[in-house]
């Protein structure tokens, strides 16, 4: 390309929720008369493809693309998510939810788990999880959507979905082919680099048909076809810190009632996910081979399921980290192939989309500029690092020693990003975070006080506040909670009567 010339081709390569979702981004913000987009995928080539749990965020990128929720949740059989309920991770018999949203509300400028922390001191032995309106619809299995209102307890709650992954990629495919993306099916045999510059040119297919491009995305999962294999860009392994590397997924059939939330257990050497959708249960066990050999994850697996499998286990194998530049010439890596973390925190479909929202923000025109490029590699490497941060502190915040796997996560060293946050919060209860961060305050508390990092002491400022008074006003927020969730509709109901359009 010429710094007079615009990108006039785009091609994609590889498909599946990666691809697709890269596709229907595209086509919404470039004209097909001035960009050609191209996703080349091959049948032969399966996808990662399982149940997904996702955070608030999807919804956004659901709202730029102009879709309608009730068709999106129909199409992917979708159910609402308002949290993650973890089990056994501070040690065996605890649970505690990580909720979306706030808990409680601040007041007098104080955030408002410094009032609980005070309660806690005092006697109040009700969890934090009790001052969220996320947490306790949970607990009751109901849902609605938020209240406008910013005066009404609703107006707190947030929420995300669980849906089936491939067909959440089929339904983005014929969004995307409507708006003329173009979609080719083949094998990419080989792909031709200019000697010249270095960039990508072309990719030659199995049949022999040859596709040029001025810019490429790599979709093509854990094979980096492109970033790695043809431009050499490293991974950076994170394994000392997430040392888990195989999956085994199976679907069971669909339980009630319908759970608007996920489940995350510790086991011996990881951890199970239970993800609920309209027509199955999604289930997995991520484990370090290390610790634990395939038969014995199989057996774990099957036993930690609540109802009868549809499908075979199938094993995924992985590494985590990420490349060190997501952006290399003219190639983005999108999804697997720009790196991996595993699920904890449901991140997947998230660092996806900040992926591609981040490259439309810095759409390159002509000539690449490295500072362009640059700005997209800090911006991406910041947000791999922040998620990394936050899903180590599940594992080196633990108190469990009944197992090789967990004796290696509790005293193993960590990054000092995460070490500093860990030591703030014990030293009074406070976190910080970089505006742009992901996770906001009150995710980190939830995770650091549901698995035991207690502070030393609560605010100083609330000791001069009557304890009687805090507590008449964090049982006035619960009782309000409660009372507004106990007139919602229950999640089964919800979604029967809103998605599926059916009578109650």
């Amino acid at each position: 390309m010429t710094a007079n010339k615009r990108i006039q081709h785009i091609a994609i390569v590889g498909g599946g929720t990666a691809g697709w979702m890269t596709a229907a981004a595209l086509s919404r913000v470039l004209l097909p008369e001035n960009v050609k987009i191209t996703l080349i995928e091959s049948e032969q080539i399966g996808t990662i493809g399982v149940g997904e749990a996702t955070i608030p965020d999807v919804a956004n990128f659901n709202r730029m693309l102009g879709i309608n929720e009730a068709a999106f949740m129909k199409a992917t059989n979708g159910t609402f998510k308002l949290g993650i309920e973890f089990r056994d991770w501070g040690k065996i018999g605890d649970s505690y939810f990580h909720p979306f949203g706030e808990h409680g509300v601040a007041m007098n400028g104080i955030d408002f788990h410094q009032y609980w922390l005070h309660s806690r001191e005092q006697g109040n032995p009700k969890p934090l999880e009790d001052y969220s309106i996320c947490a306790v619809a949970a607990q009751q299995g109901k849902f609605s959507p938020p209240d406008n209102n910013p005066r009404s307890v609703m107006s707190h709650l947030r929420y995300a979905y669980h849906f089936d992954a491939t067909a959440y990629a089929s339904f983005l495919r014929q969004y995307a082919e409507k708006n003329g993306v173009i979609r080719v099916e083949g094998k990419v045999e080989q792909v031709g680099v200019s000697s010249e510059s270095g960039n990508i040119s072309h990719v030659l297919l199995d049949d022999g048909r040859c596709l040029d491009a001025d810019f490429f995305f790599d979709c093509s999962g854990f094979r980096a076809l492109l970033l790695e294999k043809t431009l050499g860009v490293k991974f950076h392994d994170w394994s000392h810190w997430l040392p888990c590397n195989s999956a085994q997924a199976v679907a069971t059939e669909r339980t009630e009632p319908l759970l608007p939330y996920t489940v995350s257990t510790a086991k011996s050497a990881g951890w199970q996910w239970r993800i609920p959708t309209q027509h199955r249960t999604g289930n997995g066990h991520i484990y370090c081979t290390d610790f634990m050999s395939d038969d014995a994850a199989h057996d774990v697996l099957l036993a930690g399921l609540d109802a009868k499998p549809t499908t075979e286990p199938r094993t995924i194998r992985f590494k985590t980290g990420y490349r060190n530049e997501l952006w290399n010439k003219n190639c983005v890596g999108i999804g697997l192939a720009g790196g991996f973390l595993e699920p904890l925190e449901s991140t997947s479909i998230f660092l996806i989309q900040q992926g591609i929202t981040r490259f439309i923000s810095l759409y390159p025109s002509g000539d690449i500029s490295p500072v362009v490029r640059d700005e997209y590699n800090r911006l991406m490497t910041r947000e791999f690092h922040q998620v990394r941060d936050f899903i180590i502190l599940h594992y080196k915040a633990t108190t469990r020693d009944d197992s090789e796997f967990w004796n290696y996560c509790r005293t193993m060293s960590i990054p000092d990003s995460l070490q500093q946050k860990i030591d703030l919060f014990k030293a009074g209860g406070r976190v910080f975070r970089d505006s742009d961060e992901l996770f906001s305050r009150p995710s980190w508390i939830a995770v650091m006080l549901g698995q035991n990092i207690i502070p030393n002491f609560s605010d100083p400022i609330l000791s001069g506040i009557p304890a009687e008074q805090i507590a008449q006003s964090l049982g006035s927020m619960n009782q309000a909670m409660k009372q507004t969730v106990a007139g919602l509709p229950t999640h089964t109901d919800f979604v029967a009567k809103h998605v599926r359009g059916n009578d109650l």
